[in-house]
């Protein structure tokens, strides 16, 4: 892995600028540790890169060309140690993005990649928030033998972090995660009540967002048919454009100060789910940058 040639965000057709010119920094996390199903999303931030690179860079929605937003991409982090080590880990190489004032965008590598950068981005903005675009409720308390497992990330951000959060597409979660649910009064926004004809639903996702945002999409929370390379992809999700119609409103009425992809399995012979994948950061960029 640590031999693969990884590339900047948009390859070629960008230029990219030095770190201190930069507006958007994007970081690879390539980590994964004990996956509860499918395997692979430590390569994740490799094929996004590798596939960000076929991208037209001109927007279609709004006709900005966004190679000309300056974007750095770091030298990938491979975490090592304990998961308690590999957050502290993946905290620090967030900080010195978000201490110089840049855009975030961390790619993963499974969805404990999120805990390290908003621990990071809460020391900045001690108010933020999380929209959680996401299959699960990731709210365990502990799984696979550790507190820090992918299927704990919002239990971590909740009962350590002290973060609020908004989660979407909602569609699978156990007992535990119920019962937590039902004592918090949590109001997840569940997939089968979000109307597919009707995107009214995002209006009230921004409502219940904090002023600055930390937004972790975790790749199934698109449905397998538009992302089908991922670790647990469950039926019943998000379309690509209900996804990027709530990228586009939260970046319009919020302040979103970063943000992460992750779970990207890559399917061997297969391109589409890293191709969409590397569109969503465009959008991201588009979106969540102010022009």
């Amino acid at each position: 892995m640590r031999d693969l040639d990884f590339i900047h965000f948009g390859g070629i057709e960008v230029d990219p600028p030095d770190f201190d010119e930069a507006r958007v920094v994007v970081l690879p996390l390539c980590y994964e540790q004990a996956p509860s199903y499918g395997s692979g999303s430590h390569e994740g931030p490799y094929y996004i890169l590798q596939a960000s690179e076929q991208l037209e860079s001109m927007d279609e929605e709004t006709f900005i060309n966004w190679s000309n937003i300056p974007i750095h991409t770091l030298a990938p982090v491979f975490p090592e140690g304990t998961p308690e080590e590999a957050v502290i880990e993946m905290k620090s190489s967030s900080e010195r993005v978000l201490k110089a004032g840049k855009f975030l965008l961390s790619l993963g590598g499974d969805h404990a990649i999120t805990i390290g950068p908003v621990m990071a981005a809460k020391e900045i903005y001690p108010q933020i928030g999380v929209l959680q675009i996401d299959a699960h409720t990731d709210l365990r308390q502990e799984w696979n033998g550790s507190s820090y497992n992918h299927a704990c990330v919002m239990r971590r951000l909740a009962d350590d972090v002290k973060t609020p959060f908004v989660q979407v597409g909602i569609r699978s979660f156990s007992p535990e995660e119920a019962q937590l649910i039902r004592e918090r009064d949590y109001t997840p926004f569940y997939a089968h009540k979000i109307d597919p004809f009707d995107d009214s639903w995002i209006d009230h996702v921004v409502v219940n967002l904090p002023e600055v945002v930390y937004i972790t999409l975790d790749l199934d929370g698109l449905d397998p048919s538009v992302i089908p390379g991922t670790g647990t992809p469950e039926p019943g999700g998000l379309s690509y454009r209900q996804v990027v119609n709530l990228i586009k409103q939260v970046g319009r009425k919020r302040k979103v100060v970063a943000a992460d992809i992750n779970e990207l399995c890559k399917i061997k012979g297969s391109q589409v789910s890293e191709y969409t994948a590397a569109k969503l950061a465009s959008k991201i960029i588009v979106y969540c940058i102010n022009p």
